[in-house]
């Protein structure tokens, strides 16, 4: 089996998918890339069992001896660094299929490596009996910016571990929530065929995020799903993850309705004013305190134990009685790092009532960001 491949596009390739490899696998082989040639086509496959990534390659010049066996797994970081060594130039792999020995040379060198029998490589799920929709790569790219950092972390609660995603014929709806933060991003500009939901983990939205993030153009992505397995096609690559299983929380019940106090300020402002103020916080609970009075917020944290104290004034627009709560700061600096707008609007009913934060002007029509945070109860 042999194949000549560009070094700068295997590397490309290869890094993008490599994020999918687990670093703690009981499986020895899943620590290889999976090559597979087949004629001019090169298939790369790199999995951890839950999420599986395969990028596609056509090549200029390939010679494959035994076509039932063009397979051959390559221990991926002894590849990923060697690669990372060479400039723009072409690669000649020649793979002894029997001794499954690896043998890459340049004009200038010779490098040899042991990989493994690439038939051992755990087999692929296959998109069976699933439903089909597109989104563009550009909403799919947002849409996990804006939610994934809301996850939960919790072992115990896998199902807040990932996205909520829910499909419909009106929208298309991606949730996060970790029971102290909660981020509800929907698009009416995309919409489904069918309704149905599933729950994203996040190693396959963060790999996602980092290859449609990069993206300058918008592509197609065609995203099928059943009962167990989600698979995301765009380009060159395919994406295969296993969902969450279990029944998400009814996220919308916990959205308060009634929100009397709305504030509205500057949102650089109050962000570079929190991070600041929270500094001088109490590091256990990361409180900051807002008291809002007329056309008045005035920010402020302390840590008794240190005798840290700070204070800020901000001018704001506030419609409502006067009253003081407190977040974490972490959650509201979060938050308001993922907002694009100029104004946001605080929408709050009691101190210990849950406040709703979002955009005050929208830059795009067809997109709802509604940001959830409790609050933290309040020194006295």
């Amino acid at each position: 089996m042999r194949f000549i491949v560009n070094s700068s596009e295997l590397s490309k390739s290869l890094q993008s998918i490599s994020g999918v490899i687990s670093t703690s696998s009981t499986v020895p082989i899943l620590d290889h890339f999976l090559f597979n040639l087949d004629g001019e086509t090169l298939k790369i496959t790199a999995s951890d069992l839950e999420t599986t990534m395969i990028v596609t390659l056509k090549l200029d010049n390939a010679i494959q001896e035994d076509a039932e066996n063009g397979t051959i797994a390559i221990p991926a970081k002894i590849l990923l660094e060697t690669l990372k060594t060479f400039d723009n130039i072409p690669l000649n792999f020649n793979v002894n299929t029997e001794n499954y020995a690896v043998e890459i040379s340049t004009g200038e060198g010779k490098y040899k490596l042991t990989g493994q029998n690439g038939n051992e490589y755990p087999s692929l799920p296959v998109s069976e009996n699933t439903t089909r929709t597109i989104l563009l790569s550009s909403v799919i790219a947002t849409a996990i910016n804006k939610t994934l950092f809301a996850a939960g972390t919790d072992e115990l609660r896998p199902v807040m571990s990932g996205v909520f995603c829910e499909l419909t014929p009106d929208d298309v709806t991606f949730v996060a929530t970790d029971a102290h933060k909660l981020v509800r991003y929907r698009r009416t500009d995309s919409k489904s065929d069918h309704s149905a939901s599933f729950i994203l983990p996040k190693k396959p939205l963060n790999q996602l995020k980092g290859i449609l993030g990069s993206r300058k153009e918008d592509t197609e992505v065609v995203i099928e799903y059943n009962q167990v397995n989600s698979f995301f096609t765009f380009e060159n690559y395919l994406l295969i993850c296993r969902l969450i299983d279990g029944k998400y929380p009814n996220y919308e019940a916990v959205i308060p309705k009634n929100n009397p106090n709305q504030l509205i300020v500057d949102r650089l402002q109050i962000l570079n004013s929190i991070k600041r103020i929270a500094i001088f916080a109490n590091q256990s609970t990361h409180q900051v305190r807002f008291k809002i009075n007329g056309q008045e917020l005035v920010l402020s944290a302390e840590d008794l134990d240190y005798s840290n104290e700070a204070k800020e004034r901000l001018t704001c627009n506030y419609d409502g009685d006067p009253m003081e709560i407190g977040f974490n700061s972490k959650y509201i600096q979060e938050m308001l790092n993922n907002i694009d707008c100029e104004n946001i609007r605080f929408e709050m009913s009691q101190p210990n009532r849950a406040g709703l934060i979002m955009p005050e002007e929208k830059e795009n029509e067809n997109e709802d960001i509604l940001m959830l945070v409790m609050p933290v109860m309040l020194n006295q």
